[in-house]
């Protein structure tokens, strides 16, 4: 063999390894969560509807360069059903912080409290994306070592990558000048040495990167997990409240996910920011209450006592029958009874039935409505979740509803609800964020009511309909007025309830105008009690 030339097998040999990994490199993902189309699709989706989100990214790729790839893992964690995480070792170094981050929020225990909210729901895993924007920046700052030690990491290995590629190339151009015995000119076969010695070193650079990267991990590993368990809990929260937030003003879930995306981030806002955001709470319990009420039957209202019956009614049981259980012997003659209907029983004249005309909340807002009463609850905001719960009422019983907002003469606005479909959340908003000032008169929302109802009544023959007066003050009314409103009252058949809100005694005492014009009269003093009223949402 000419000492100028070498054998191709023997340097096809020597690179063997170099040519494995420059024909199926190992792949290196980008992203540590498994993700399928569908995935992907909602990240993009969300990405571009939403401007918060793509203002984070531009934000945080000032301190990491793969910003975009750490949101969507953050994203795909809270929206997936059942989060798949990769293994480490199939990442790209430059995303093994990721990795640790993700892993970090999965373990911690305010996930599982997030993930309830968020599965499914591309907007409300975005918003726990946003929720985590301070810890996400405060960890980037935090792991800068980290970052600068796996993008080292992730440069040497693609270099490594690179040279064994180039041991490829020049194996590949040693069999092009091979002769037809295998001989390769020397000038060749060094080019494939220098080849595979560039990519040994390379290969022993890499190594010592990741090991250097490994270290720097190892020791941020307790601060990423601590930013990632509080990130988990600051988003629960947030969620968690939007949720609570969107329930207590009636937004059901199917509704907010038919909405866009910018839309229901606006409502969102909304709700967080109105006139009666942080009587939020207050709206929910209300709302709640009345629903228990709608479950229990009318007949069981309060009434007026007329006598004694028989029966099996327990709830109506009189105290001397119930005595009769305290003796022993007596018992299976109470029982005797109690299955042959004997048992007696106060009997009781309860109020009328629900009607079937419109619910009507004609609702005070003159000036005095600001006011504070127990626990810094305003007169405005309990009349408005008062009328609110109206309003569901109306709803569940397929009648119409109307708000009225009044206070002087001259101010005053209508909101119409047709009952049958679901109110547009935006106009309950409109009704409940409108505060009119002035001072108070009640002769026209109230012969503003009994015109709807008279509308009603010619259109589509409805009679006893509900009209609901809410306010903090009394007001004189003219003899002329009275007289018309006695007379379109007993033709309409309608009852006019009246609730006091914080008002003085003298306003609902005996002949006062609110007691002579109401059929049903009562007085809220405590206004962080929403049990008041609760027989109203029997009776209505």
């Amino acid at each position: 063999m000419d000492e100028k030339t070498e054998r191709l097998d023997a340097l096809t040999l020597r690179a063997g390894r170099w040519l494995a990994l420059s024909a199926a490199p190992a792949e290196r993902h980008t992203t540590a969560v498994v993700a399928g189309p569908y995935d992907r699709v909602a990240w993009r989706d969300v990405y571009a509807q939403s401007a918060a989100l793509r203002e984070l990214a531009a934000q945080l790729l000032t301190r990491h360069a793969h910003a975009p790839d750490l949101l969507a893992d953050v994203f795909l964690c809270a929206y997936q059903a059942t989060p798949r995480l990769r293994d480490s070792t199939a990442m790209a170094p430059s995303r093994l912080l990721h990795h640790q981050v993700v892993t970090a929020l999965t373990q911690s225990p305010g996930f599982a409290a997030l993930r309830r909210d968020t599965a499914g729901d591309a907007y409300a895993a975005a918003m726990a994306v946003l929720a985590q924007a301070s810890a996400l920046r405060g960890l980037l700052e935090q792991s800068r070592e980290v970052r600068e030690r796996t993008g080292r990491a992730d440069r040497a290995r693609q270099e490594a990558e690179a040279a064994a590629a180039a041991v490829g190339e020049a194996l590949r151009q040693a069999a092009e000048e091979a002769d037809g015995q295998g001989e390769v000119p020397a000038p060749v076969a060094a080019a494939v040495r220098r080849a595979v010695g560039a990519a040994e070193a390379a290969e022993d650079e890499a190594r010592r990167e990741d090991g250097a990267a490994a270290q720097a991990m190892a020791a941020a590993v307790p601060g990423i997990r601590s930013a990632a368990r509080n990130a988990a809990s600051a988003a629960a929260e947030a969620v968690r409240q939007e949720a609570a937030l969107m329930r207590a003003w009636g937004v059901d879930a199917g509704e907010t996910e038919r909405m866009p995306f910018e839309e229901r981030a606006r409502l969102a806002e909304r709700l967080r920011s109105g006139r009666l955001a942080r009587w939020a709470e207050l709206i929910g319990r209300f709302r709640q209450m009345a629903a228990g009420e709608r479950a229990r039957k009318v007949e069981h209202a309060t009434g007026e006592l007329v006598g004694v019956t028989l029966g099996d009614d327990l709830s109506r049981v009189i105290p001397s029958e119930l005595a009769v259980l305290g003796v022993p012997e007596l018992r299976a003659v109470f029982a005797a009874r109690y299955a042959a209907g004997e048992l007696m029983l106060y009997d009781s004249r309860g109020e009328q039935g629900t009607g079937r005309g419109a619910v009507i909340a004609c609702v005070d807002t003159s000036h005095s409505m600001y006011a504070e009463g127990p626990g810094g609850v305003t007169r405005e905001a309990w009349s408005k979740a008062c009328a609110l719960a109206l309003l569901d009422q109306a709803h569940h019983a397929g009648r119409d509803f109307v708000g009225i907002l009044f206070s002087a003469a001259d101010k005053l606005q209508v909101f119409r609800f047709p009952g049958g479909r679901p109110a547009p959340v935006t106009d309950v908003l409109d009704f409940a964020e409108t505060f009119l000032g002035g001072g108070t008169d009640f002769q026209r929302p109230l012969g503003t009511a009994a015109k709807i109802l008279e509308e009603e009544f010619d259109d589509a023959s409805r009679a006893r309909g509900d009209i609901v007066l809410i306010t903090d003050d009394a007001c004189e009314v003219s003899e002329r007025w009275t007289r018309l409103w006695n007379e379109i009252k007993r033709r309409l058949d309608f009852r006019l309830f009246g609730i006091a809100v914080a008002t003085p005694d003298t306003a609902t005492a005996s002949g006062s105008v609110l007691e002579s014009l109401c059929d049903n009269l009562r007085t809220v003093d405590d206004l962080t009690d929403v049990h008041t009223t609760a027989d109203l949402f029997r009776v209505i």
